[in-house]
């Protein structure tokens, strides 16, 4: 699937240092599986748990690291809304982006027309 030509969705703060240490699309794939709990990233890992094999050691490290993520994170972000805009800008379906974020299609329709530029 082609990226489309306008600008990718801004991340929002709470999301921003995701994006920094992972880049957008690791970022999105690591939202998707942790987001919303507690999460403890060691920073030397030991036994390759689901973190490191989703993200990889290199991107833990940078997220120990990151002064607004560090290896204990209270709550992960859900980021329904930054992944919906995403999502979207990739060319997902409404009903698509609604499973995947396990939404309603109106709240997937209402994060996407309040994202748009004008």
């Amino acid at each position: 699937m082609s990226l489309p030509a306008s600008p990718m969705p801004k991340a929002s703060a709470q999301v921003a240092p995701f994006v920094e240490c992972l880049g957008p699309e690791l970022a999105m794939q690591f939202l998707l599986r942790f987001g919303g709990a507690e999460l403890y990233i060691s920073a030397n890992p030991q036994n390759g748990g689901g973190v490191e094999a989703l993200v990889g050691r290199e991107a833990m490290g940078r997220m120990v690291a990151h002064h607004r993520i560090g290896n204990h994170i209270r709550r992960v972000p859900l980021a329904r809304r930054w992944l919906a805009l995403m999502l979207h800008w990739q060319g997902y379906s409404t009903a698509q982006i609604a499973r995947t974020l396990r939404a309603t299609d109106v709240t997937v329709r209402n994060y996407i027309s309040a994202g748009r530029v004008a």
